[in-house]
């Protein structure tokens, strides 16, 4: 049964090869301009639209920290680094904070790692609170709104609720000192605690230099046809099971190990990037939290994505068509993965890979050094100059305050 198997594969996936023809590197296809406002949105030009005053704060809440362990600039929380970068040479900056529409506040909230590279979120909110506290003492700007005109980058799993795992997150909420400040975070989720209304869903950090090295020759066939690389199960901090990516990723493992259309493990090898390239679909399931470097990976490489997260909110989803690239898998129907993707027609593939080859697509996803028009870094910006102008009820009576300074866990309100 197993031979007849692997034979209809063979012959599925050679029909499939034969018909679509271009079912190759992104980079070698025709592109498909983005229809409608959404291409426009993804081509603005933020510089003269909005003016950004960022904080200069007492290197121990960022320099400081990026010394003592310079593997924040190469992990996937690394856009608070780079946008504070990014922004100090910008010229949407002011150094008159009287003429400013945003105000930044540089914290490296994620830059505490352990031994394996993972960021430990438990000191986070004692920093923040403690910049926050700073900037209200020091200048008049914060008290004028209580951060309603400041933006703060905040990418951990789940943003501003400072927990890598969800129920911890849940439980903390969003620091409230940040409830109406504007949040820039990688996490994105409808209907969740961690997500306030008017944040901006930024993608995570993935090395642009990085994956421009492992680019392989334009013509070379897609002869992979769903591929995905990771955990199924994450034994150390989940030992039960079912909790880890709500269970998705070990219903990929459990129905699809076996599979002979489906090249998935847990090992990560050197040839990874160039397997992405030559695979048609790439799974981007949640983990932790229901974003990766998965989703970035697969755009730059013209993989199509599969996403599995119920109620994600995507970066950009105002100027990215994702529903036009990608495929989007109900949690609950992972065990049909087979039958949603082998059903998919040709011509609705070559399609999503078209829109995929589009540069201004692949730009939006990148943190490239220097920063060019249409990146991340002018994506944010964008999404901060559609907020203005400022609602005039944004701006607080003197000595009238609605933060409550004293709220949140009792550890919170340690000195930092």
């Amino acid at each position: 049964m197993d031979i007849w198997k692997w034979v209809f594969t063979g012959l599925l996936c050679a029909a499939f090869l034969c018909t679509s023809g271009a079912v190759e590197r992104g980079r070698n296809q025709p592109t498909e301009r983005i229809s409608g406002s959404a291409g426009d949105v993804l081509d603005d030009d933020p510089v003269g639209r909005l003016k950004v005053f960022v904080y200069e704060l007492p290197s121990k809440y960022n320099k400081k920290i990026l010394q003592k362990d310079p593997r924040c600039l190469t992990h996937m929380f690394a856009a608070e680094i780079f946008m504070h970068r990014f922004l100090l040479s910008s010229p949407v900056r002011t150094l008159n904070p009287e003429e400013a529409d945003w105000f930044y506040t540089p914290v490296y909230t994620t830059c505490d790692l352990t031994p394996s590279g993972l960021p430990l979120p438990f000191k986070s909110p004692r920093m923040m609170r403690s910049a926050i506290q700073l900037i209200s003492s020091n200048w008049p700007y914060w008290n004028r709104t209580e951060g309603a005109d400041h933006f703060f980058v905040t990418p951990h799993d789940f943003g501003a609720c400072f927990h890598y795992q969800e129920e911890k997150a849940i439980e903390r909420g969003i620091l409230p000192l940040l409830q109406r400040a504007t949040l820039v975070q990688t996490f994105g989720q409808r209907n969740h605690v961690c997500l306030k209304e008017g944040s901006i869903t930024i993608p995570p950090y993935a090395p642009p230099q990085k994956m421009h090295a492992h680019f392989i020759p334009e013509k070379t066939p897609r002869s992979i046809f769903v591929y995905f690389r990771g955990l199924f199960y994450d034994v150390g901090n989940d030992p039960e099971g079912g909790y880890y990516a709500r269970g998705a990723r070990a219903a990929v493992w459990e129905n699809f190990k076996d599979n002979p259309l489906f090249d998935i493990s847990t090992e990560h090898p050197t040839t990874y990037y160039e397997d992405m390239q030559r695979a048609v679909f790439c799974l981007c399931p949640l983990g932790w939290a229901p974003w990766s470097p998965r989703l970035v990976e697969a755009v730059i490489f013209g993989c199509i994505p599969v996403i599995i997260a119920d109620d994600i909110v995507l970066p950009f989803a105002d100027a990215i068509p994702w529903e036009e690239i990608g495929v989007f898998v109900d949690e609950k129907d992972v065990p049909n993965l087979d039958t949603i993707l082998t059903s998919i027609p040709t011509e609705v593939i070559l399609r999503k890979q078209r829109l995929l080859a589009n540069p201004s697509m692949k730009q939006a996803m990148l943190f490239p050094q220097p920063a060019q028009p249409g990146d991340t870094f002018h994506q944010v910006l964008n999404g901060l100059a559609r907020k203005l102008p400022h609602d005039r009820s944004i701006y607080l009576k003197p000595g009238h305050k609605v933060l409550n300074w004293t709220a949140g866990p009792v550890g919170d309100l340690k000195p930092w």
